[in-house]
């Protein structure tokens, strides 16, 4: 009888222990368009299983010369505005997608946005006031949304190392606006210097880190590159103790895949489907069944999902190839 009552109890804790784990956030970085959108743009997105979308406004400079941030314009697309962003949000909304936005900044005349820099001291404080005041928008935004989950930039290394208390100093003013997730979004080779990992509730990585430099990769290959990556993944996590998201990770449908996967130069030719899958499913392995890591935002999801992807297509997109087919079942898990 003590043994059946024991065997009873085990069996109650491990029920409400798999019942009471947080669920993935298995996301999509959902592109924003010249157009609004409806169900039939969003069902398409909803078959991958997805329970998260990333909504990404844009901000453009026109000169590095003179780094003052443009944005909500009329010149923009709809989907990069504030009121795109707003009813991109309530379509999503309805059906129960939680929301993460996404602000990306833009560089008009090319350029890695790592790599901004300005060299006065003035120009500085041009960018700084600017990007305050875009970020505010759509910390205000995200309030009125209620979104989950407010990345507060994108892959802005030189802008973040140099000028660490204006980011303090913004993560408290952001603070005073928005009381959800806040995470930013650092690259690969950026994530493990961020100063303030401290202030926000995930480690956000954009994480195209290189993997092989095979043509075609095994699975097993893949995850074997993983293994220097995550160890480095794993000491910033033990040493903030945040949940790590990747508010980006996906690869192209290209040879090589594994090489470079940040590069999204127009390669003609090299089509290779399965790589694709392949490091999909590597990614998954290594990282979805980690307690301390939250989840990640696949790239990335266009509206007009009849017309892109397929199977002569490159691209990041998994829109209508074996990648799409794959994610619905990772993300079912």
């Amino acid at each position: 009888m003590k043994i059946y009552k024991l065997s009873f109890l085990l069996l109650i804790i491990l029920q409400f222990s798999c019942n009471s784990q947080v669920k993935k956030i298995n996301g999509l970085s959902f592109v924003a368009s010249r157009d609004s959108i409806d169900a039939k743009h969003i069902n398409p997105a909803l078959r991958t299983n997805s329970n998260y979308v990333a909504l990404m406004p844009y901000s453009f400079i026109r000169n590095i010369e003179i780094p003052r941030i443009e944005f909500n314009t009329n010149r923009e697309w709809f989907g990069e505005s504030k009121n795109g962003l707003l009813q991109y949000a309530k379509e999503f909304q309805k059906v129960d997608v939680k929301i993460m936005i996404k602000p990306h900044l833009w560089l008009r005349r090319g350029g890695f946005t790592g790599n901004l820099k300005p060299t006065t001291e003035e120009n500085w404080i041009l960018l700084e006031n600017s990007y305050r005041d875009y970020i505010l928008t759509y910390a205000k935004a995200a309030t009125e949304l209620n979104a989950e989950i407010l990345c507060i930039g994108t892959e802005l290394e030189e802008f973040v190392m140099n000028r660490p208390i204006y980011w303090q100093k913004l993560i408290k003013e952001i603070k005073e606006v928005y009381k959800g997730k806040l995470t930013y979004a650092a690259n690969w080779n950026e994530f493990n210097r961020i100063p303030f990992w401290g202030e926000l509730d995930f480690i956000g990585i954009d994480a195209y880190f290189p993997l092989s430099e095979k043509k075609s990769p095994t699975i097993q290959e893949f995850e074997n590159g993983w293994k220097p990556h995550k160890e480095d993944i794993i000491r910033i996590q033990k040493k903030y103790n945040k949940p790590v998201l990747f508010t980006e990770f996906g690869y192209r449908s290209v040879d090589f895949t594994g090489k470079q996967p940040w590069d999204s130069n127009r390669v003609e030719g090299s089509l290779n489907l399965q790589a694709q899958v392949d490091a999909l499913q590597a990614i998954h392995n290594q990282f979805w069944k980690e307690d301390w890591f939250a989840g990640g935002f696949i790239w990335k999801w266009f509206h007009a999902h009849e017309k892109v992807g397929g199977e002569n297509d490159n691209r990041f997109t998994p829109q209508n190839k074996p990648a799409e087919t794959l994610l619905h079942q990772l993300y079912k898990q």
